[in-house]
């Protein structure tokens, strides 16, 4: 009897070694040397860095505030926006009081900081992470007429820059044209580095 048990045990115990060692080491440290080699930007989180300091990473948002950046979408993130370690949305109703509320005043806020026309939808609404760091090229033009305000710079200059910050369709077919918030702020403050506004 002992020995039947031994005898399905052991191969059933030498399988479970034999693939925690192929899956949860040989396989991890492959994939993790080839993303080194290969994609070592994306392998190290696509950081990007500042005066030799990371500002950032090109996959989450920040918040920027000042009224001489372009501002991301908002965050619904708690206790502060674009908190990575509590990525979700409001879950507010979409026929809810509340989320007209907040949506309203996003969209007064925008206008009282000289916004004019009609408001781009991801400037008034979070998303479902709450990170999320691109915005509509529309977006980012609809807030020129602020920045470039604030910080004493032509509306045609602006738009330009924006237009070399502008990310195509992924694979040419998936998704939409988008604008990373920190790529085109830090371009905007290489650009205009007398200029720098609070975030």
């Amino acid at each position: 009897m002992l020995t039947d048990i031994t005898r399905t045990l052991r191969p059933a115990c030498l399988m479970l070694l034999a693939l925690s060692l192929l899956t949860g080491l040989a396989y991890p440290a492959l994939v993790t040397g080839l993303a080194q080699v290969l994609f070592p930007h994306q392998a190290e989180g696509s950081l990007v860095e500042t005066g030799g300091k990371v500002a950032g990473s090109e996959l989450l948002g920040q918040q920027f505030s000042g009224p001489g950046h372009f501002w991301g979408r908002p965050s619904a993130t708690a206790p502060q926006p674009y908190n990575a370690a509590a990525s979700g949305g409001s879950n507010l109703s979409p026929a809810g009081a509340a989320l007209h509320k907040t949506v309203a005043e996003r969209v007064a806020a925008l206008r009282a900081a000289g916004g004019e026309g009609p408001v781009p939808q991801e400037l008034a609404t979070a998303s479902g992470s709450g990170l999320d760091p691109h915005i509509s090229p529309a977006a980012a033009l609809y807030q020129v007429p602020r920045v470039a305000r604030e910080r004493g710079l032509e509306e045609a200059a602006l738009r330009q820059l924006v237009a070399r910050q502008v990310e195509g369709r992924s694979l040419g077919f998936l998704g939409e044209e988008r604008v990373n918030v920190l790529l085109l702020n830090r371009a905007l403050d290489s650009s205009a580095p007398s200029v720098h506004n609070g975030q």
